[in-house]
């Protein structure tokens, strides 16, 4: 049995500035652990993004043709309206948005969109 299982971000050379955008997002983010390559790129860090959700980000040192794809998506239920509006002010800005805030009938409020460097988020407000 797995002693844990960590979804991994890797990026393409933008990893210090998202985990700059996501610590200034989410209001109890905090990085753990960064080591820097000598190129000055991310090898490796342990993002908080709140007490229970870890995420481990790198850069990736050969490029490639892959990225990040909607269909792995970060769920993000929100307290209430404004750390709702807050999350998606911040996440969307540069991003792209696949389905703006709105009332889906699932949901009274919810948006999906990928940030500005390719990462999914579905942001909700649970009925």
């Amino acid at each position: 049995m797995p002693h844990a299982i960590t979804p991994a971000l890797m990026f393409q050379g933008a990893c210090s500035d998202a985990l700059a955008l996501y610590t200034r997002v989410f209001p109890d983010a905090r990085v753990e652990g960064l080591q820097h390559a000598g190129d000055g790129t991310v090898r490796g860090a342990t993002l908080h993004l709140t007490p229970v959700l870890s995420v481990r980000v790198s850069d990736s040192p050969p490029v490639h043709a892959f990225t990040f794809t909607p269909s792995t998506s970060l769920f993000v239920d929100c307290t209430d309206a404004a750390e709702f509006d807050a999350l998606y002010a911040g996440l969307s800005d540069g991003g792209e948005i696949l389905m703006p805030p709105d009332d889906y009938g699932f949901s009274p409020r919810f948006a999906w969109l990928n940030d500005r460097y390719g990462v999914s988020w579905q942001l909700n407000v649970p009925a």
